[in-house]
């Protein structure tokens, strides 16, 4: 590709979609990893289904076990509306609602599914930091798929074991680094710093960060603090907080 079409400084385009609730049909569920299901919902309703980015969410909702509703934020993994289907990863890393009911999900189970809200588009981005922790592995899946050859990526993934780690297919140069860490350590930034240190962050690299809220203050202070990260080149959000539920 024509390096002339990268920028200087990343554009962001916002993109906005109907809001929109579905009552999808569970068709399938998948064991990925030990702490990761995979939900294949399908509906009807599907057939107008937009995502334009690999970090969209659309909201869930499910029972909360007191008779009330409880509303969870996932990425579309992957979809097809000509086929009306969607995919949503599950990361199994607590007892909250949304994970008991990915683990009592069977075929015919219904889930109502709103959004995507919105899409933040990235523009003018060739070379991509990822890092994150299993419950970014959806959007960093996703993310990497939809890449064209011309991008390379370096990507840091945290997870509990060795057998948690996902098979990330991309025709982009990537290169992942993956991080084994008890669950116990999961609102502990030292181990993707420890990684961190050992990449070289080139110029015009866009980094961007999800695990928990604690853990992404840390990872992004250190970018733009230590490192010298220029802020229009990161994106970084907190994907759950510890002590709360999912």
């Amino acid at each position: 590709m024509d390096e002339s079409v990268y920028v200087a400084q990343p554009q962001i385009e916002r993109v906005r979609h109907e809001l929109k609730r579905r009552v999808l049909t569970v068709a399938k569920t998948t064991r990925l990893t030990p702490h990761m299901i995979r939900i294949t919902l399908k509906g009807e309703d599907l057939s107008d289904f937009v995502s334009l980015s690999p970090d969209d969410h659309v909201k869930i909702f499910v029972d909360d076990g007191e008779g009330d509703v409880a509303m969870r934020d996932y990425t579309p993994r992957r979809f097809d509306t000509d086929a009306r289907t969607l995919e949503l990863d599950f990361a199994l890393h607590d007892a909250g609602p949304a994970t008991r009911w990915a683990l009592n999900a069977v075929e015919g189970s219904k889930l109502t599914v709103g959004g995507p809200k919105g899409s933040g588009l990235v523009q003018g981005v060739k070379r991509w930091l990822l890092i994150g922790d299993e419950t970014a592995l959806p959007a960093i899946g996703r993310r990497l798929e939809e890449a064209p050859p011309e991008m390379s990526f370096t990507v840091i993934v945290a997870v509990p074991h060795k057998e948690d780690e996902q098979d990330l297919q991309s025709k982009a140069q990537v290169d992942v680094k993956w991080i084994h860490r008890a669950e116990c350590q999961s609102r502990e930034a030292a181990p993707f710093l420890d990684v961190l240190g050992q990449v070289e962050l080139s110029p015009q690299t866009f980094a961007w960060v999800a695990a928990e809220a604690g853990v992404v203050k840390t990872i992004r202070r250190h970018l733009v603090e230590d490192l010298g990260h220029k802020e229009a080149w990161l994106k970084a959000s907190g994907y759950w907080t510890a002590g709360r539920a999912e």
